[in-house]
């Protein structure tokens, strides 16, 4: 089938409202995230079984028809393996399609293969082999090659018809649910924020640090994430995450003390050395002139909870007899990463989720009632927030 370029807001209002007629819409999005802390959209494909378009969110002024395609709840929007999706739409509508059915998720429910790339996947379902020699291509450039143009319609023509297979394929499964819950749940952390006074949470080996070197971290970690978004830059370029941590370790209270922090380099001390420094001495100024009730509470590690491994290996059994229940794997009920979410949220004085009105995976969606039980029985009564 051959593609439509769409450049203007008359094509794409046309395109779009073909589209709002159908049941279901394969779509993929090129985007740009090299330094950048948010993608950068580049270029949309769309294919409704009928039109093949690439819709060129550079040249159109007006997108709205296309945000409202896309919050249309009668229209499914196929997309694959689609978290960094999402982000695109959200930085570039500051909205999530909705409902989404993701392949990659359906096909790992259905056993077909864990986290499939899309080339793989087609292949699979619909013995074609497609070419991905443009994936690190610049989107952002224009004029985009014929070459380009084919290999990103060829991203959402195949997409249709797998999604047809899969959907087919896991509504006869009972668990069709299962796909649409996920993507919701993977759309509300996409849309949450952690606030900059939260940003030292995630910090790698936070735990290491005394009450006063991490609130030299928080103030930091604020600072840099601040930036991050001002700039809309990644965030370790603007202070890489290890610079970061040394620099609240060892509190330096000169330029001769911050220069010789490891990693520390030229260009970083003559943009923000000074700046870094009055961080550091405002972060201990507050955590020297607060009373002890008001510092941070210390960063905790699960392995220090004495009920950590019993608790987490009841848990793995309960995921595994869920698992063998519905005949999916275990992978998908639940990951040592989604187990480990629902104890922190339990049992930290500070949990990430929370911070951002967020709740763990396992107590949210299609999991929540299959975990309900055992979470009871495990941990304790449903938690307050």
């Amino acid at each position: 089938m051959e593609y439509q370029l769409i450049t203007t807001s008359e094509q794409l209002k046309n395109v779009c409202r073909k589209a709002q007629t159908h049941a279901a819409v394969a779509l993929d999005t090129e985007f740009v995230r090299t330094r950048t802390l948010t993608p950068q959209l580049g270029l949309l494909q769309l294919y409704d079984g009928d039109q093949l378009v690439l819709i060129d969110p550079l040249q159109i002024e007006d997108m709205q028809p296309f945000i409202t395609l896309m919050l249309n709840s009668n229209v499914v929007k196929v997309l694959h393996s689609c978290s960094e999706d999402l982000e695109a739409f959200l930085t570039a509508f500051d909205c999530i399609p909705s409902p989404v059915f993701d392949t990659q998720f359906a096909a790992s429910v259905l056993n077909i293969g864990p986290t499939l790339g899309y080339a793989r996947l087609v292949e699979m379902l619909s013995n074609v082999q497609l070419d991905k020699g443009e994936s690190r291509t610049d989107w952002l450039a224009r004029p985009l090659s014929e070459k380009q143009l084919h290999y990103a319609a060829n991203d959402v023509l195949y997409l249709l018809p797998v999604y047809e297979n899969l959907n087919k394929q896991i509504t006869e499964k009972g668990l069709l649910n299962w796909v649409f819950d996920e993507m919701t749940t993977l759309a509300a952390k996409k849309a949450a924020n952690l606030p900059a006074e939260f940003a030292y949470l995630p910090v790698k080996n936070n735990w290491r640090l005394n009450i006063e070197q991490l609130t030299v971290l928080q103030h930091l970690s604020a600072w840099r994430i601040g930036m991050a978004r001002k700039k809309d830059l990644a965030l370790n370029f603007v202070l890489k995450e290890s610079l970061m941590f040394e620099i609240a370790q060892r509190l330096p209270d000169s330029r001769h003390e911050l220069s010789s922090v490891c990693g520390m380099i030229a260009p970083t001390m003559r943009r923000y050395g000074d700046t870094l420094l009055d961080i550091v001495q405002r972060a201990r100024d507050e955590y020297n002139d607060l009373p002890q009730d008001k510092h941070l509470p210390r960063a905790q590690r699960l392995v220090d909870f004495p009920a950590y491994k019993k608790t987490l290996a009841e848990l793995k059994t309960a995921a595994n007899d869920i698992a063998e229940q519905y005949q999916v794997p275990v992978e998908v009920v639940a990951s040592k990463k989604q187990l480990n979410q629902v104890l922190k949220w339990y049992w930290f004085d500070l949990d990430e989720m929370q911070v951002q009105g967020l709740t763990p995976d396992l107590l949210t969606g299609w999991r929540a009632p299959l975990f309900k039980n055992a979470i009871e029985t495990v941990i304790g009564p449903e938690k307050e927030v």
